[in-house]
């Protein structure tokens, strides 16, 4: 079952539960993986469905943050309500010594020697991570073990 049917499914399920939150963010999800279909012009990917919940989440999580900025405690709650919802989506993600392994690897199999390979450093991890790692965490990780 794609994700996106799975959310479909569970958007008619928190309907049945009249969980009008859980429907307002199911609903968000939805019609973010359909309009990146629309884009793409073909069904997408798993790994597409995930970079798009990715997007997401980060969305959902700046939000609240903006809004606990501005003392607007309620709204910030309900964006990072949100944002709980879109995690339940994504896979698992990688433990620190995970991280480090899928590093180490990727560095490993580049042969890469400084910072200069940083980029074909991040390419091969962000691969290997098959989207469980946080981009900004890999990359601060490679770039501690490159420079």
């Amino acid at each position: 079952m794609s994700l996106i049917e799975q959310i479909q499914r569970d958007t008619k399920e928190a309907m049945k539960r009249r969980d009008k939150r859980r429907v307002g963010a199911l609903r968000m999800l939805s019609s973010a993986l359909k309009n990146s279909e629309i884009e793409a012009g073909r069904p997408l990917t798993g790994e597409e469905e995930i970079a798009v919940l990715r997007r997401q989440l980060k969305q959902r999580e700046e939000s609240a943050e903006a809004y606990r900025k501005v003392g607007r405690e309620e709204q910030a709650e309900a964006e990072a309500s949100e944002a709980g919802i879109v995690r339940e989506y994504l896979p698992a993600p990688l433990s620190p010594e995970e991280m480090e392994r899928i590093v180490d690897r990727a560095i490993e199999e580049t042969e890469a020697s400084g910072m200069k390979d940083m980029g074909a450093v991040m390419g091969r991890a962000t691969a290997l991570s098959e989207g469980r790692a946080e981009g900004r965490e890999l990359a601060a990780l490679v770039r501690s073990r490159l420079q």
